[in-house]
Formats: structure tokens, sequence, C-alpha cells
């Protein structure tokens, strides 16, 4: 059993009711549904996304599995499905749902539809803040930093999240 990271983001729909649909899932698919820890939703500006794109709620859910990497990948996958997110858009375009995998445990992960941690999870502002509510002293591999210093440490364009929710 690992515990995995999984960011959540939406900016089109009911943000909130989005991420609560695919917090359900994520229990589901947990092997201890008691130890999911959920850090409080967030507003955040679009980052790198279309003009006029509306801010996201943004978390960070982490879950126990029993899985592989690339298990995991299509199960989150199979979720953005259910919850209405097409296949085939532009990236970085708005979505109602994109859940994110951005680590499990001390894995370090390479192929070419996953890599472990998330390549550009210690440059994101939007996952550092949720990220170091749940989780501030998680080392994460390949960084020689906790996730709090790396988010106060953090040089980015990106303003401050907003906290929308503590207990969501």
């Amino acid at each position: 059993m690992v515990r995995a990271g999984i960011a959540l983001g939406s900016n089109l729909g009911d943000r909130l009711a989005n991420l609560r649909a695919a917090r359900v899932c994520l229990e589901a698919i947990s092997s201890d549904p008691k130890s999911l820890r959920s850090a409080p939703v967030y507003q955040t500006e679009p980052v790198l996304c279309p003009a006029g794109s509306p801010e996201f709620f943004n978390t960070v859910i982490e879950i126990e599995v029993h899985a592989t990497p690339l298990e995991l990948l299509s199960l989150t996958q199979e979720i953005e499905r259910k919850l209405g997110r097409p296949t085939k858009a532009p990236r970085n375009a708005p979505r109602i749902i994109d859940v994110d995998l951005l680590y499990m445990g001390s894995l370090v992960f390479n192929s070419p539809t996953l890599t472990l941690p998330h390549p550009r999870l210690a440059e994101r502002r939007f996952v550092l803040a949720p990220l170091a509510d749940i989780n501030p002293d998680l080392m994460l591999p390949g960084q020689s930093e906790t996730v709090a210093s790396l988010k106060a440490g953090l040089k980015s364009t990106e303003t401050e999240p907003i906290v929308l929710l503590r207990h969501w």
C-alpha cells in the first residue's frame, strides 16, 4: 500500500460540486477511505490557460492505494471521463475537472504517459499551497526541501491562492 497525492482542479460549471464528485470517486478507489486527507479548496488564477479563462478551484487529496502508477493513472483518467471532461481538448483549456497524479510515496516513475513525482509540482503555487496544508513535511523524491519549504521559497508570478473552504 502506498500514499498517493492527487491534485484536483475545476474552472467550469459548479466547480465545488465537481471537486466533491471527484473526491467521492477517489474515496471509492482508496484502499482505506478513512485515511483520505483532503486539503482546503483554494480559488486560483488560471496558469498557462487561454485568455479569459475562469478562475480555478483547486485542492489536493491524499489516498492509500494498492495500484501501480499506470493503474492509478487509468483510474484517475476514468474519473475525468465519468465527470464529463472531454478526452480531446486543447492543452490547458478550461475544464470541468482535472485529476492529476502528483506522487506515489517515494516512487520515482517515468513512462511516455506518466512521470512521478509530477515534474512541475514544485513550480506550482496552486498545488503546493493545498499540499502543504495536508502534508507540509513531505519530502518528494528528487527534492532536498519539504513541501512547506518549497512553497515558502517559490518564486512565481502566480497570485497567492485564496482559501475558499477549509472543510468541504
